[in-house]
């Protein structure tokens, strides 16, 4: 296996972009994004997409290639990641697999857990019970299922949850029971580094993010699409809370502040995702990235 995949991964407003740019810069390669929410055309400030000129620097793949219409599943973003892949390691030596998405990357670094068909009709019926019984019902219904999934989840990820009992109702088994499949082989080698602070400085460094996409034009873009705020895409962390404002329910300086707190949540759930990970190299914010590239070149060399 002579070709390398570089994954950067650490929370929300770290800097993974920037660090990933340099990089591609020095390794002569390109980016492919496993950021979910950067996928859809329509959502731009909110997702924190690149800017044109990152864009320009370095070629970017899955960026804003999906529309909030179309739907997209990890699934499917797995198996267009490893074609890509094998169609640039014809080419280049290296590749870079960037993002915050956890469940994104370990999909393209060690395939996915393959799960039974569900019927239909009952996945309908699980989100007829969300919406009209909130999400604590499925909570209490996955705990009884099952209790091993509950105590590792995300429990406010109404999506993660709806999908772990629309397995276990169709199959009479537990989702976890589907979770310890042996991982697919890539034919490339995985190198994976972190980025990361301080949680203060994290914390900071989201706030001043939310408070530059406000002065960007978060609240117009987030008004163009509210009408489609039913669509899965749209329930984010940027987005809903602006619909809550939009309804009237909160005024708009709150539903900032919640957007930095759920923003802050998220982050906080990005790196316990992370952490679990042994493979995983950590390194400041404010390291050099010759640093990163002479660890690159130490394991893959």
């Amino acid at each position: 296996m002579n070709n390398s995949l570089i994954v950067i991964a650490g929370p929300t407003a770290i800097g993974k972009t920037n660090v990933s740019i340099q990089l591609a810069k020095k390794l002569k390669c390109e980016i492919l994004s496993a950021d979910s929410r950067q996928f859809y055309k329509e959502m731009n400030i909110g997702t924190a997409v690149p800017s044109v000129d990152e864009l320009n620097e370095i070629t970017h793949h899955f960026i804003q290639h999906k529309s909030i219409h179309d739907t997209y599943t990890v699934g499917d973003f797995e198996k267009d990641a490893i074609q890509k892949l094998n169609t640039l390691f014809t080419q280049q030596k290296y590749a870079i697999l960037v993002g915050g998405s956890g469940l994104y990357l370990d999909a393209v670094t060690n395939g996915l857990d393959h799960f039974p068909e569900v019927n239909h009709d009952l996945r309908e019926k699980l989100i007829s019970t969300y919406k009209n019984s909130g999400i604590e019902s499925l909570q209490k219904q996955l705990k009884r299922v099952d209790p091993t999934y509950y105590n590792k989840v995300d429990l406010q990820n109404s999506q993660r949850i709806l999908r772990a009992l629309e397995v276990c109702l169709s199959s009479g088994k537990p989702y976890s029971s589907f979770l310890s499949a042996p991982r697919k082989k890539r034919p490339f080698k995985v190198l994976k580094i972190g980025i990361t602070a301080d949680r203060p400085i994290i914390y900071d460094r989201i706030e001043k993010r939310v408070d530059i996409m406000i002065a960007q034009g978060l609240v117009d873009e987030a008004k163009k699409l509210y009408d489609y705020r039913a669509l899965n895409a749209l329930n984010t962390v940027g987005y809903k809370e602006l619909f809550n404002y939009f309804d009237g329910v909160w005024d708009l300086e709150f539903a900032i502040s919640e957007i930095k707190k759920n923003t802050r949540r998220f982050a906080k759930r990005q790196l316990t995702w992370f952490r679990k990970d042994d493979q995983i190299m950590w390194f400041d914010y404010e390291d050099d990235c010759i640093q990163i590239l002479n660890y690159i070149h130490k394991k893959t060399l």
